[in-house]
């Protein structure tokens, strides 16, 4: 039976909905939290469905730590690089934040390149940088206020100041003045807390609900989620800032590749994602967080279905080009064979092909030997583009689709083997 919002229950039968809310509240499998929403204490109940999500979101989750170890490293690479870029530009297009894969993929190359010079500077370097440390399982302090406010700074305050100065923090740590969550048709959801005293307040006890080890960490993951935006600290980025902190606790929990897909799931469930927060900062619901909780959980659950089904695609299109590709004469020479294999990673993984300068740090070569080797691959089975001074190459998939039908249609008419 569907989980039923208490703030539905309201506008039923009183008795029927001041039972449900007690029985809720009551109930051993229910967690409390020092927090108030409306002047209600918040709690969420560990329910059927809570459990089952979590169940499923752990196997999904070793299931796609196996594909992502089977992967071949430069696929791996290039694959993470494309995830990256994806979530960047979806998580600023939720917020109505402009950003073109170009201007991501410019400012991966400056931070490859470490070369942070004047007049190399370029849009969203600060948060490329910031999303690189997801995958690397690097620390990011997440205890104290400030450190919110530090988070702030390097991801967001130069673009939050560039579209408009006016939303520059002028608080002690967070605003001192009043703000508002918006929907997508700009119908005000919520209003922030204010002043910024009960910012600080609210905060303190979000974060310590985040490290409180009493309760599984995947609910205290998705509710935190919940309260930073309730809390909407500052003037302008917050979903922005509350989507990298939701992917970097997740990245500390489940596979890192994870962290990078979130955006993209929550876009695709916008309508569902604004829903369940309205319903849980409606005073009529009592401060229940169960529907918010079900409906993150769904979205974590569904960006790992969708990472599964995408890496075992990929994975098996990869194993069929490559046993076609060493089939190949000229891939005998075991410098080109090994160069096929790059070529089809990057067409298959990679956001734009693979360059000559990465070609020569897998092969460990010059640029000399590089270009001979690809000077033996098959004319119509290589692609190229220019991009800026460097040149990315990428196995021409559609010609090896071309060949695999036709080995197959020849097989069709030859028959069985005699026997």
């Amino acid at each position: 039976m569907a989980y039923k919002a208490l703030e539905k229950l309201f506008y039923g039968d009183e008795s029927v909905y001041i039972q449900t809310y007690k029985s809720r509240f009551d109930s051993e499998d229910t967690v409390k939290l020092d927090f108030l929403l409306s002047q209600h204490q918040a709690f969420f109940v560990q329910n059927t469905e809570v459990l089952k999500l979590a169940y499923e979101i752990v196997k999904l989750d070793k299931s796609v730590a196996a594909l992502c170890a089977a992967l071949p490293g430069v696929a791996q690479e290039q694959y993470s690089k494309k995830c990256l870029i994806d979530e960047i530009v979806l998580t600023n297009t939720i917020e109505g934040v402009h950003s073109s894969r170009k201007e991501i993929r410019d400012a991966l190359e400056i931070l490859e390149k470490q070369s942070s010079e004047k007049g190399e500077r370029r849009r969203f370097v600060s948060v490329v940088q910031k999303y690189l440390k997801l995958l690397k399982r690097e620390d990011i302090p997440l205890t104290t206020c400030q450190n919110i406010r530090d988070i702030y700074d390097e991801l967001l305050l130069e673009e939050v100041l560039a579209e408009n100065p006016q939303n520059k923090p002028d608080g002690e740590i967070f605003r001192k003045d009043m703000t508002a969550i918006h929907s997508a048709t700009d119908k005000v959801l919520h209003k922030g807390l204010y002043p910024e005293r009960e910012i600080i307040a609210a905060m303190e006890k979000a974060l310590a609900f985040l490290h409180d080890n009493s309760v599984d960490q995947l609910w205290r993951i998705c509710i935190f989620h919940y309260l930073i935006e309730y809390i909407h600290p500052f003037y302008d980025g917050n979903g922005r800032l509350g989507r990298f902190i939701l992917s970097y606790c997740l990245s500390e929990l489940l596979e890192p590749l994870l962290s990078y897909r979130i955006s993209e799931t929550i876009k695709e469930n916008i309508t569902a994602y604004y829903k369940a927060f309205t319903v849980c900062s409606n005073p009529h619901n009592l401060g229940d967080l169960t529907p918010f909780l079900i409906m993150m959980l769904r979205m974590i659950h569904t960006a790992l279905k969708d990472l599964e089904e995408s890496l075992h695609e990929k994975l098996l299109s990869w194993q069929k080009y490559e046993a076609l590709a060493s089939s190949f004469p000229e891939a005998a020479n075991k410098g080109v064979r090994r160069l096929y294999s790059y070529l089809i990673q990057a067409a298959l993984f990679s956001e734009k092909g693979i360059s000559t300068k990465e070609l020569r740090t897998y092969f460990q070569a010059s640029y000399y030997i590089i270009k001979n080797l690809l000077d033996q691959v098959q004319p119509n089975l290589l692609l190229s583009q220019q991009k800026g001074k460097a040149k990315y190459y990428q196995i021409n998939l559609e010609e090896l689709d071309s060949r695999l039908l036709e080995t197959a249609l020849h097989e069709l008419h030859a028959g069985p083997p005699p026997c």
